[in-house]
């Protein structure tokens, strides 16, 4: 008899676990399916803001097409207050990748030297003045300058009324130092 009223308990047991689990899984996974599509939304405004500063027309523009106007004097750029005590600045050369093939580089004087490029350089310097020095050490060096890079192609595009005139902007002899 104390088996068969075990076995009865068990089997109540078994059958209210069945329907709580039963329960649980209708309850919980429409509000999973929300959550994912939430998660979904999330992942793609950021994969769309990491993509933000880069020209979607850049990776089209063969490399024949591609002419390089390189900043004749080097950066040498007091960089944000890191909190450390210390005065870091920058060095670096910049060079702007330009589509030859744009309609900018018609309206701007494409050709040999860029003279349009040339006669701009002052405020192009002093844009990208600005823009550096508003990074830290440690964030101007983070994953290799690309944040850096981006600020300056987007200033320096609606510079030239947002076209894919400019395509690029290229660091070279980067160094950082403190004092």
């Amino acid at each position: 008899m104390k088996k068969n009223l075990i076995s009865v308990i068990i089997l109540a047991l078994v059958m209210v676990n069945l329907v709580l689990t039963a329960i649980l899984a209708f309850s919980i996974i429409p509000q999973t399916k929300k959550s994912n599509e939430l998660i979904d939304q999330v992942c793609a405004a950021i994969d769309i803001e990491l993509e933000g500063g880069q020209n979607k027309n850049s990776a089209a523009v063969p490399i024949e097409d591609i002419e390089v106007y390189n900043i004749v004097d080097s950066f040498t750029v007091n960089l944000a207050d890191s909190g450390d005590g210390k005065k870091h600045y920058a060095q670096f050369s910049v060079g702007l990748s330009v589509n030859t093939k744009s309609e900018g580089y018609k309206t701007y004087g494409g050709g040999e030297g860029l003279p349009e490029l040339v006669a701009k350089e002052t405020i192009i310097r002093s844009e990208i003045n600005t823009i550096v020095s508003s990074y830290t050490e440690e964030a101007f060096n983070a994953d290799g300058q690309k944040a850096v890079k981006e600020e300056i192609l987007e200033a320096v595009q609606d510079m030239f009324g947002g076209t894919d005139f400019i395509i690029g902007v290229n660091f070279s002899s980067v160094g950082t130092e403190a004092h």
